[in-house]
């Protein structure tokens, strides 16, 4: 009996050890107020998938109350999963900026971009606005720095197919780019339905970059609109990087 005791009691220490030696944990906020992208379902699954293979902790809301100062004491960082429109009341945004103050970390993809325009914290903490984009193509996608983290399969320039947005300029000064696209291989201007016309953005294209803001940690990638993305290991790879970087401050190759 002692001996039974004895290995339930190791088994139950073992179990308590698993949980403890998450690395991190992160907070998937997939909220929307405007377009709702079919891609999210993907992402989530993603993301679960990512959480159990590089073993950090993970919970999935769509409840913008869950932003508030005690439940984001658990988290390291905030990942924006193509968000849409005005999504957190004055309340929630002081308390996600007391998050960021106090030396955590917050993750943009896509839709983020495209996000709370009336709020000029967070228009800075993603660094660039979504202005608009092109109908869906194929593209020549570069990496502009290889001392990120995540980039380890992508090669220098690789053919890829997104909704190319395109930004306004910088809403803060110290953006680090990551990846660019080469406007010269698609056609910027192909539009459809109701996104404003636009012309791309010139030489420099930018779809990634990170930067330190206000105490904390920010990055940002617009890809990630299709759902084959998030099935694809350089994409999420890409993601993983920046999020070890927002929620650890490591990861950056001197």
């Amino acid at each position: 009996m002692k001996i039974v005791s004895w290995m339930i009691g190791l088994a139950l220490l073992a179990s308590s050890a698993s949980v403890s030696a998450e690395q991190f944990k992160v907070l998937l906020f997939t909220k929307t107020s405007g377009w709702h992208h079919e891609s999210l379902h993907d992402g989530v699954t993603a993301f679960r998938a990512l959480a159990k293979k590089h073993d950090f902790g993970l919970e999935w809301h769509e409840d913008a109350t869950r932003i508030n100062d005690q439940n984001l004491e658990q988290f390291d960082v905030i990942v924006f999963l193509s968000t849409t429109g005005d999504i957190l009341d004055a309340e929630q945004q002081a308390a996600m900026e007391r998050f960021i103050q106090a030396g955590k970390g917050f993750v943009g993809i896509h839709a983020a971009a495209d996000t709370e325009y009336d709020w000029p914290w967070y228009q800075k903490l993603v660094g660039r606005t979504f202005a608009t984009h092109p109908q869906i193509q194929s593209a020549m996608l570069q990496v502009e720095t290889r001392s990120f983290p995540g980039l380890a399969r992508m090669p220098d320039s690789l053919l890829w197919t997104e909704e190319w947005y395109d930004f306004g300029p910088e809403n803060i000064e110290g953006l680090t780019y990551i990846l660019s696209v080469d406007e010269a291989t698609y056609d910027p201007s192909l539009y459809w339905g109701n996104p404003p016309k636009g012309d791309g953005m010139g030489d420099f294209h930018p779809i990634s970059w990170y930067h330190e803001f206000d105490g904390g940690r920010s990055f940002y990638t617009a890809l990630g609109h299709t759902a084959a993305d998030y099935s694809d290991p350089i994409f999420t790879e890409h993601v993983y990087g920046g999020i070890y970087w927002a929620a650890t401050g490591r990861g950056i190759a001197p």
